[in-house]
């Protein structure tokens, strides 16, 4: 039975109160008869690793989703058995998603007052009312802000603000934050916390998603654990371990080794010189080694999967040289990438990675359609059958049936069909972009095996990740990239995760 904390002192007005909330894709139970409830004015916490069913919750509550027969659902004390997003809003139901979903050309005064105009008749917009609201909000908010500045003039901690103040023109009640402080930094990252305090104490019930559990811990009076959709716990924030915090959204005690070893006599399969791709990244050089992990981590916006882009052949660089096992290379497409020994993972694995709905075997033969075809031009379906048991088998992915839409699959088992699809091409070098976002912590501990033995049989891998934990414990060598730029090395041996989040965050 999960832990559940009875309602904390102070304000006891509900603000959400949900029950038995359960919601199924297909075959992937989501969320399973989840209880959920925050009080007015309260920052509470929803915490768990990616996949355990914290968006599919917020979608649910802002009316994206609706919720399997049986759930109870209350706002604000009103009991509701349906509502759409339109209805969300109207009760003050808002949600500042990690992308922000902002207007990039538009000005700061348009995107915060941006509800006011939808929906409403065909009229001229009066600029002077859209800066009268949007500045009312930001006195709201003690900031200050060029109303006129163009949003993607601004840095991401403003954007950000920006979002906040878009959400209380609604006369937000209660405010969703999905990772608000993942691309800020520790100055940053203080100063939203101020918000979300100012926030607090006007009434305004905030529910913080975020991976950095130090400041969880720090804002939040409870905390919300789920694990594979279903509730694991209530917790109070107070007296809670960031360690306890791990073990109770993992289900174990994560007691990790480093893997760094020296490959520096491994020969080079991946030399990148000065390579630069406007406004994206700026003279990037590193090199990775046969057998060889090479993390890449830093904040959202950093260049990591552009440069990833570049190295698959999806985009062009504007200067710079590229090698191969010692030979200059020039990718015009990622099929040229693809030919010369180069796979991709990506980080987007439902759009980029996979056609959900053609049949998991169909997914794992994709690349190499042309080695399975006869000379007639029929593709064989002996060989075809062959291949792919031989990578279900190697990779131990988890089917009821090969011909089965691999959209019935777990994220673990279809990140582990994304793996085979890429190794049966017989690559050189695996670009991994992110490759558990969306996977939950049982099956990232399997990819993460999966990709140690791919490196133990030499192949040269980069596992870029804004997880740092994943880097650290994973990678033979980290390189932090920041703005464009590669701006350190580290080795896991010599350094501590806590000194690497420092400088990452700092």
């Amino acid at each position: 039975m999960p832990m559940v904390m009875s309602a904390h002192s102070g304000s006891t007005t509900s603000a959400l109160r949900l029950k038995n909330v359960s919601k199924r894709f297909g075959g992937v139970q989501a969320l399973d008869a989840l209880d959920f409830d925050v009080s007015q004015g309260e920052v509470h916490c929803l915490a768990g690793e990616n996949g355990c069913g914290k968006s599919t919750l917020i979608k649910i509550v802002t009316g994206v989703y609706e919720p399997d027969a049986g759930a109870e659902m209350e706002y604000f004390g009103e009991p509701v058995t349906h509502i759409t997003p339109t209805q969300a809003r109207r009760r003050g139901i808002a949600v500042i998603w990690q992308d922000l979903a902002l207007f990039p050309e538009m000005s700061v005064a348009e995107n915060i007052a941006f509800d006011s105009l939808v929906g409403s008749r065909l009229r001229r917009v009066d600029h002077s009312a859209l800066a009268q609201t949007a500045g009312d909000v930001l006195d709201k908010l003690d900031l200050q802000l060029d109303l006129t500045a163009p949003l993607n003039s601004l840095p991401i901690a403003k954007r950000q603000m920006v979002a906040i103040a878009r959400a209380l023109v609604g006369e937000a009640r209660m405010i969703f934050m999905d990772e608000p402080t993942a691309s800020l930094t520790q100055a940053e990252t203080d100063s939203l916390l101020t918000i979300v305090r100012t926030l607090s104490a006007q009434g305004v019930a905030i529910v913080f998603v975020s991976h950095r559990l130090a400041e969880v811990l720090d804002i939040a009076r409870r905390v919300t654990v789920i694990k594979d959709g279903q509730l694991v716990g209530v917790y109070p924030a107070q007296g809670m371990t960031q360690s306890r915090l791990t073990t109770l959204m993992t289900g174990q005690s994560l007691k990790h080794q480093v893997r760094s070893r020296d490959l520096s006599n491994a020969p080079v399969v991946l030399n990148v010189q000065g390579l630069t791709r406007e406004a994206e990244f700026t003279d990037v050089s590193l090199q990775i080694r046969a057998g060889e992990v090479l993390g890449l981590t830093g904040l959202i916006g950093a260049g990591r999967t552009e440069l990833a882009h570049v190295l698959f052949g999806m985009r062009q660089p504007s200067q710079g040289v590229i090698e191969l096992n010692g030979k200059p290379v020039t990718f015009s497409s990622n099929r040229d990438a693809m030919q010369a020994g180069v796979a991709y993972v990506s980080e987007d694995r439902l759009s980029l990675g996979l056609i959900q709905p053609q049949s998991i075997a169909a997914n794992i033969v994709l690349p190499i359609l042309s080695r399975l075809t006869h000379r007639s031009g029929l593709l064989s379906r002996q060989l075809t059958a062959e291949t792919v048991k031989h990578w279900i088998n190697e990779l131990t992915i988890k089917v009821g049936d090969s011909d089965d839409a691999v959209s019935t699959l777990s994220g673990g088992n279809q990140q582990r069909v994304v793996l085979s699809k890429w190794l049966s091409t017989e690559p050189r070098l695996l670009i991994l972009d992110s490759p558990t976002v969306g996977v939950d912590v049982g099956a990232r501990a399997g990819v993460f095996d999966i990709v140690q033995r791919l490196a133990d049989q030499g192949l040269a891998i980069l596992l870029i990740s804004d997880e740092v934990s994943e880097v650290y414990f994973n990678a033979d060598r980290i390189l932090h990239m920041g703005n464009g730029q590669i701006i350190q090395a580290y080795s896991p041996a010599d350094t501590t995760i806590d000194a690497l989040e420092s400088c990452i965050y700092a």
